[in-house]
């Protein structure tokens, strides 16, 4: 042989193929992806009687080869190309078509939980949302009896509603919609499963803070809603709505702090308004529950006395939203229940706080390193990260603080002489505490602090003595 062999073909025309079938610069085919929705959409479409008998036990279990296939999509369906050509392919059209028609609860948490994903973008949430049929059947989806469906479709609504561009359409569909209402509470009455409950509780929290109006109405006494009638399934709201948030509270309580923090928000949201905590205080119990509840969540679970100081800063933002609303209702209300005298432990928490948060925000300026030192000597990025994380533990402390301090110049205006006397013999009350109580409420609540100081000094004169050194304007 007088010359090297020839090189083997070429497959460039290959790869073109290749790169031509990809959705955008994924490595996903385009063909596969249309052929996995043909058989869905066959699969909820079948023809004939053959083909309806065959296909019987199909429309409410999926072949396990067809499951695997779409949830490939479902995971494909992150990344935006793939959303964007799915809405291009008109996918949300089929999905509605599929989600309408399907028995099997499996296809339906799966094709909702594409759209999820594809809400995520701005591009394909406008798309979904101006398809005005499948906004009303994800709404009717929350009246489904199937938890992971449930879960699918409130993380999708709570998607849209987080998007700025398309939340005042999704909030307007919800208010034509009783409905939604109804199995949001059924499902905080009824359900144990900790993840739904933590999202239908995020999807109401973004939903009462985007519109008060809405929040109001749904709290609102009968006689004040349109279209309101006798009938069980339109009851007053009032006598549903505070007691459904409390019994997922108490679901959650023990399951998940993230999802307890959330409904401790939303009752915190119903407290910035008059009607809102009349709610609250006027439901059939005159909110006996709704206080027992919470004064137990803060003094059982949250910053007890063996707690190191730092778990005031990872539990900051739960017990601001729940001392927030505690301190509403005692300052709005004179029920029996709330009475201080009756509530010492919480007056006992609330300066545990103090002393905790002052001990947390020494730390940083003082240098101070933890057992764990490595985990402050890290690089420069890493470093960075924990200082951003501090900062927010700052901000979150500062709304702690300021709560506890309204909350504890509401009690000091209110208490008696001999429930000071009182909290001091039983432990609830120390000369710390009460340096530490004024360090933070002077000048502000000097009034409620004028009146505290005037009962210390019938019962406690030698603490009296150590204020004034610590506070030379208290002679006056």
């Amino acid at each position: 042989m007088d010359r090297n062999p020839s090189p083997p073909p070429s497959d460039e025309s290959e790869d073109e193929t290749t790169r031509v079938d990809a959705i955008g610069n994924t490595v996903y085919s385009k063909h596969w992806l249309f052929s996995t929705l043909m058989r869905l959409i066959e699969l909820v479409s079948p023809e004939g009687e053959e083909a309806e008998v065959s296909g019987s036990r199909a429309e409410t279990e999926l072949d396990e080869d067809l499951e695997n296939e779409i949830c490939k999509v479902w995971d494909m369906s992150m990344d935006e190309d793939v959303a964007v050509f799915l809405q291009e392919f008109n996918a949300t059209d089929i999905l509605l078509g599929i989600i309408g028609k399907s028995k099997c609860p499996r296809l339906t948490e799966i094709c909702v939980g594409i759209l999820g994903n594809m809400a995520c973008y701005k591009e394909t949430c406008q798309s979904i949302t101006n398809n005005d049929n499948l906004v009303e059947v994800l709404l009717l989806l929350l009246g489904d009896s199937d938890p992971p469906s449930l879960l699918e479709t409130s993380r999708l609504i709570l998607t849209c509603l987080s998007q700025p561009d398309v939340s005042t359409i999704w909030v307007d569909q919800i208010h034509k919609q009783r409905s939604v209402r109804e199995n949001v509470c059924f499902i905080m009455q009824s359900s144990t499963n900790a993840d739904l409950l933590g999202k239908i509780g995020e999807m109401v929290d973004k939903l009462f803070d985007l519109d008060k109006e809405l929040m109001l109405s749904w709290v609102r006494d009968a006689k004040e809603l349109p279209d309101a009638s006798t009938t069980e399934q339109e009851k007053p709201a009032e006598s549903v709505m505070v007691p459904c948030l409390l019994e997922a509270a108490r679901q959650l309580r023990s399951d998940s702090i993230e999802g307890l923090e959330v409904y401790m928000h939303i009752l915190q949201l119903l407290t910035t308004t008059d009607e809102g905590i009349q709610a609250i205080v006027k439901t059939p119990d005159k909110g006996e529950a709704t206080w027992t509840l919470l004064y137990d969540i803060v003094c059982t679970d949250l910053c007890q006395d063996d707690d190191p100081s730092i778990i005031v800063e990872e539990q900051a933002s739960v017990l601001s939203s729940t001392l927030a609303v505690l301190s509403a209702m005692f300052a709005s209300y004179t029920e029996k229940y709330v009475k201080i005298e009756q509530n010492l432990p919480l007056l006992s928490t609330l300066l545990r706080v103090l002393l905790y948060a002052e001990e947390c925000q020494k730390k940083p300026s003082e240098g101070t390193r933890r057992p764990s030192a490595d985990k402050w000597s890290v690089p420069s990025p890493v470093a960075g990260a924990q200082k951003g994380k501090r900062r927010e533990g700052d901000f979150h402390l500062k709304i702690l603080l300021d709560i506890c301090c309204e909350f504890l110049s509401e009690i000091f205006t209110d208490i008696s002489t001999e429930i000071v006397s009182k909290s001091f013999k039983e432990g609830y009350l120390s000369q710390e505490m009460c340096i530490c109580a004024l360090h933070h409420l002077l000048p502000l609540y000097n009034t409620a602090v004028e009146r505290f100081h005037g009962i210390l000094t019938e019962v406690q004169p030698d603490i009296v003595e150590r204020l004034l050194l610590e506070f030379p304007n208290l002679r006056s």
